[in-house]
């Protein structure tokens, strides 16, 4: 269970997003960076029984600084207003796919797989796919899958209109070869979050999603 006053700083910071109001509540943000660290490493724990991949993860693997980079952004605001976590073999600065746990009242979710892969590597899972997309198949029509994530997220932005360059438009996995992002996301209601089995539910869920992350992983890793 995430401690209450993990949200309410977090709304507070939503609606005083400066930094002299940041400045000024240093205490209630050295509580929520220990709630973060404490979070964090009980996903690391928990995660690691069912991925073993994820045992050398520490909370500086996992963690983001709560300072926003808006150098090329239209939102000036210089802080984030969600707790984010991100597990993967790879830790959060390299290219392997991974989960993610991201927790904002009434906007939670946890998601699963890589997000804007560079263009080399798209062109690596789109050749896994290409070469083995009955493997992809199989993972995304799992009943748990389909149950807690449905498919692979679609967005306007997301995929492509036509067929990517060197692929058939008739290719049986042409929706999958379009994709220039391969995740599937699931939301979480703040009720869960609340909960006493938050961190071991939520591992549950993310879990079903390893055959995705190993796919994806076997894509990127594999000459």
């Amino acid at each position: 269970m995430l401690p209450q006053h993990v949200f309410e700083f977090l709304e507070d910071l939503k609606k005083n997003n400066n930094r002299d109001w940041f400045q000024s509540h240093q205490d209630r943000y050295a509580e929520y960076k220990k709630a973060y660290k404490n979070t964090v490493e009980a996903f690391i724990s928990e995660m690691s029984k069912g991925d073993e991949s994820l045992q050398h993860l520490e909370f500086k693997n996992c963690s983001f600084r709560i300072n926003r980079d808006i150098r090329f952004a239209k939102d000036k605001s210089p802080y984030k207003t969600n707790m984010g976590i991100w597990l993967s073999a790879g830790s959060k600065n390299t290219n392997l796919g991974g989960y993610y746990i991201h927790i904002e009242k009434g906007a939670s979710f946890i998601a699963g797989g890589i997000h804007s892969p560079d263009s080399a590597d798209l062109k690596k899972v789109r050749r896994e796919i290409d070469g083995f997309h009955e493997d992809l198949e199989a993972i995304i029509s799992n009943k748990e899958f389909k149950k807690l994530y449905n498919e692979l997220e679609r967005t306007e932005n997301n995929s492509l209109k036509t067929s990517p360059k060197d692929y058939d438009k008739n290719h049986p996995a042409i929706e999958f070869l379009k994709l220039k992002s391969f995740v599937a996301v699931s939301k979480l209601d703040d009720k869960e979050l609340m909960s006493n089995n938050f961190i071991e539910n939520t591992s549950k869920k993310l879990l079903v999603l390893k055959p995705l992350v190993e796919f994806i992983n076997r894509a990127l890793t594999t000459e």
